[in-house]
């Protein structure tokens, strides 16, 4: 694979928490919902099941909570996941002030 692949791949679909995150940081969301406002705003699709999974381990970890609401779970963002967003968006700030 080359390096710029390896790349992409690292920071999209392995690190698919902090799109998630990064969505419902503006608004609660259904899990069904995830897939296409990705590829809409960052430009790749995660795959159909990995998004619910990323979302299970989210909750676990109290970075998002979830609400059931007529059959249809919406996931919304907590403090701690807001808290967690932002150090994301720091390193990767960091990280492109010390590439450049």
């Amino acid at each position: 694979m080359l390096p710029i692949r390896r790349l992409i791949k690292s920071n999209t679909t392995d690190n698919l928490w902090l799109y998630i995150l990064a969505l419902l940081e503006k608004q609660p969301l259904y899990g069904w919902e995830i897939p296409g406002l990705i590829e809409q705003k960052f430009g790749f699709r995660p795959g159909k099941i990995t998004p619910y999974r990323v979302f299970y381990r989210l909750e676990a970890d109290g970075f998002v909570k979830s609400r059931t609401q007529d059959r249809r779970r919406t996931y919304e963002i907590t403090a701690k996941g807001r808290a967690e967003l932002e150090k994301a968006k720091e390193f990767y700030n960091k990280a492109l002030d010390l590439l450049n």
